[in-house]
């Protein structure tokens, strides 16, 4: 992509708030900057929301909410398939503008564009097939008549790691069940978000029904909007620690909420794995979006007996990632987010390779402009190591082994959390025993990537609450109403 490709596509796009169906300026005029990870370089200066900001666009969408829950659902749904359609249109712009703002690798972002849109498409047939139930009691003295309601009015917290795609993942559910939309984009990668809610006004959205604010002071703008009595859902994807603190805001209100927090996935490979998928899995589970990802592998246990070669396997391939800004062609590894992931990836493998883990490849920073670090393999890691605890969120494989069937699910399942977890053996019935066993809220069997609009989306323990897609995610929108009519 030329820099004048990159500049128009910039240029584009709004710099204001979005509230009430028109482009604003905050209340005080401030704004804020988003760089470039792979150069530093400031690419766009934004609007920078204030708290009473936030409180104007949940005015618009209290104020949107009944006429948008009364829309047919037909027409909801073809809102959404415009939308969708607006998006393969763009996919081009929206995957430079992820590599821009976000720094993954352009062939990347096309995939991440491809994975958000179909929320869109999957959303607009769920949204016209929202049932209800019809039948007598079983006293024969009246009829029960189950119905579906939207939610109502919901804020909506989204990452900076998928800008695009959780974007859409909270979006689209919501809409198709007839809930208005308050979100505040993350501040680092805002700018996706932007362009994609231009093309939901293209689209035809009505004014109101979707606002965002985006912000560099994100507590200080949700707080008040969370502690509002007219919200009535709140949807947040990030950290577990951020998480907690959001769900006991909500607790004043008792608020719905769907948390998808923090990850620490074990990827098993036993000794009867067929390496070849362990290795193709593993790259793809490890190093998909740089690492930067909740279901990202974090743990990699595998068996003693295999561990050697999974190891070389691995590094070899792992030696051959080229690294570089994602607009070049062939990078596998652009940059992380920013300075501190390059510090904390740094932190953590430094404390494995003190406590005895061998250093197969990588291990340092990327000298130069940009937060580069390079695709790293440890192997041997012991226990005790904070990188076996820790969800690394950087381009970095962990090796450790075990002996039995049972040892590994204990390390697996020795975390608090329980987001994804990966296995590889060719034994069917021990898939069956390891999808039985493992606390996690979603498994891959022989693959390294899980994710698809059409499965519900989430975790159990300290992992969140609530799934995302599938016909499960619609119902994160919905309330559900009883009526009992007697018998005349």
């Amino acid at each position: 992509m030329s820099t004048q490709t990159e500049q128009a596509l910039l240029d584009s796009i709004p710099t204001g708030l979005f509230i009430g169906g028109e482009w604003i300026d905050g209340e005080t005029g401030a704004t804020f900057d988003v760089q470039d990870p792979s150069t530093g370089a400031v690419i766009r200066t934004i609007a920078d929301a204030t708290p009473a900001d936030g409180i104007r666009a949940l005015d618009a969408a209290v104020a949107a909410q009944e006429s948008w829950a009364a829309t047919a659902p037909r027409t909801r749904s073809d809102i959404l398939r415009r939308a969708f359609d607006l998006v393969q249109e763009h996919k081009e712009d929206i995957a430079l503008l992820m590599t821009l703002e976000m720094g993954k690798p352009l062939a990347e972002a096309r995939g991440e564009v491809g994975y958000g849109g179909e929320f869109l498409r999957w959303f607009s047939e769920e949204a016209v097939r929202i049932n209800g139930r019809y039948g007598l009691n079983p006293e024969g003295t009246g009829h029960m008549v189950v119905s579906q309601r939207p939610v109502g009015p919901s804020f909506f917290v989204t990452p900076w790691n998928f800008p695009f795609a959780m974007a859409t993942r909270k979006i689209a559910p919501a809409l198709a069940a007839g809930c208005t939309v308050v979100i505040k984009p993350p501040a680092l990668t805002p700018l996706t978000t932007m362009f994609f809610t231009s093309l939901l006004e293209k689209a035809g959205l009505p004014a109101g029904v979707v606002n965002v604010v985006q912000t560099s002071r994100s507590s200080a703008l949700s707080a008040p909007i969370i502690a509002d009595p007219r919200l009535r859902k709140l949807s947040f994807t990030g950290s577990t620690e951020v998480g907690r603190k959001l769900i006991a805001q909500a607790a004043e209100g008792v608020l719905r909420v769907s948390m998808e927090l923090g990850g620490n996935a074990p990827f098993v490979v036993f000794e009867d794995a067929d390496l070849d998928k362990a290795v193709e899995g593993a790259l793809a589970a490890k190093f998909r979006n740089i690492g930067q990802a909740c279901t990202a592998a974090n743990r990699f246990i595998v068996h003693k007996d295999v561990a050697e070669e999974f190891g070389r396997r691995v590094t070899e391939r792992v030696n051959g990632m080229k690294i570089g800004r994602g607009t070049e062609e062939g990078v596998a590894i652009g940059p992380l987010i920013d300075a501190d992931a390059v510090a904390k990836a740094a932190e953590l493998v430094g404390d494995a390779v003190d406590r005895g883990a061998t250093l197969l490849a990588g291990g340092k920073k990327v000298e130069g402009v940009g937060s580069f670090y390079e695709p790293t393999v440890l192997t041997d890691v012991v226990a005790g190591s904070a990188i076996l605890r820790e969800e690394i969120f950087g381009p970095v494989l962990a090796i450790a082994t075990f002996d039995s069937e049972d040892e590994a699910v204990r390390l697996a399942n020795d975390t608090e959390y329980g987001l994804v977890s990966y296995v590889f053996t060719e034994n069917l019935q021990r898939g069956q025993r390891m999808i039985d066993k493992l606390e996690t809220g979603m498994m891959g069997l022989n693959v390294g990537v899980v994710s698809n609009a059409a499965a519900p989306f989430g975790g159990v323990k300290q992992s969140g609450v609530g799934r995302e897609g599938g016909s499960e995610g619609i119902h994160e929108y919905l309330s559900t109403k009883y009526t009992l009519i007697p018998v005349a």
